[in-house]
């Protein structure tokens, strides 16, 4: 009987602490934890690590036990390049600048960052990277002579090749992607989704190899319109969201959710709260209940699956990581916090 009373008690235990697992947030601490005249739009959690990229040449890390922070500048000649765009495998870190000239960093073995890609045309203008896996790595830009501008790595990004117009979709007219957060990519396993200001889904099933277009109903009447960021939180369940960072009040048609791999997609919440925004992400632990989507319009919260939302903050950012399921890190203007949701 006394093992049996001592099962009930573990259990009860175990149940209470998923049951608060799951509870609704209501709140988020923020807390600064770097600040500088610097406009960040790009950041990536590597182990204990926060590593970042932004305007004036600017890259860094901020070493999340101890919150020391190294700042570096990169200057390319006279040319000092503005990054919206990082990503990292287990031994590297890259970023990439937005504008002509194109320029790709990486990691060396000399502890600086060495030039592995570049392109020069004045209609360049790169958005978004990420990684499928240690070796292969897409980035993505506006639309050149007719097609995405897509550069994809196989050899753990040492080299990358433009994949030419004859492998792509056709573009729409000014067919580009807003960097505005560095999520306009996102991949699960070999699938890759890539969202576009004609508000307009890029898939490929295959690592990039081959392509499709699927339409959504996000807001695309004018060029500051469309979708500002995606996520998926497996191969069918994906969010995106947008709007008109000119009309940052508006909240009609610039949510939208995916269950089937992004083929198809519905609004949710459309006439409600949250407005504009400019980075959504899935909130680890949740099975694709939990929500978060912030951009200078504040932070805002779903609990189910973006039926309904609410304001949690305020304070503006442009882009955030989740650490784990109730501790985010997140940079904006002039500044880089740590972000720590709570329910009652």
């Amino acid at each position: 009987m006394r093992y049996f009373l001592i099962a009930l008690i573990l259990l009860a235990v175990v149940s209470c602490s998923v049951d608060k697992k799951n509870e609704p947030f209501t709140s988020v601490q923020v807390e600064t934890l770097f600040e500088d005249s610097l406009s960040i739009r790009a950041i990536e959690i590597m182990g204990n690590s926060l590593a970042f990229a932004a305007n004036k040449g600017a890259f860094g890390t901020i070493d999340l036990t101890t919150g020391k922070v190294r700042l570096n500048i990169q200057k390319y000649h006279t040319n000092i390049p503005e990054f919206r765009a990082v990503a990292h495998t287990s031994t590297d870190f890259f970023m990439l600048s937005i504008a002509n000239p194109a320029l790709l960093y990486k990691t060396g073995d000399s502890g600086k960052m060495e030039l592995v890609y570049k392109e020069e045309d004045e209609g360049v203008f790169y958005d978004a990277m990420t990684f499928w896996n240690d070796k292969e790595g897409i980035a993505m830009g506006d639309s050149m002579k007719g097609c995405l501008s897509i550069i994809i790595t196989r050899d753990g990004g040492n080299t990358w090749e433009k994949v030419p117009c004859s492998q792509l979709p056709k573009s729409g007219e000014d067919e580009g992607a807003f960097a505005a957060s560095n999520t306009n990519i996102k991949t699960v396993g070999e699938k890759t989704w890539i969202a576009t200001t004609n508000s307009r889904i890029y898939f490929s099933p295959d690592k990039g190899t081959t392509w499709q277009v699927f339409e959504t109903p996000i807001v695309k009447e004018h060029q500051t319109q469309g979708i500002y960021s995606i996520d998926f939180w497996d191969e069918n369940l994906g969010i995106a969201v947008g709007g008109d960072y000119t009309k940052p009040k508006s909240n009609r048609a610039n949510k939208a959710m995916t269950k089937d791999g992004g083929k198809t997609w519905q609004l949710i919440s459309d006439g409600q709260a949250p407005n504009y925004k400019g980075c959504v992400q899935f909130v680890p632990n949740t099975k694709g209940n939990g929500v978060v989507a912030l951009g200078f319009t504040g932070i805002s919260y779903s609990f189910d699956m973006g039926g309904s939302w609410q304001q949690l903050s305020e304070e503006s950012f442009f882009t955030f990581r989740f650490l784990n399921d109730s501790v985010a890190y997140a940079a904006g203007k002039g500044r880089i916090a740590k972000l720590t949701f709570s329910a009652k």
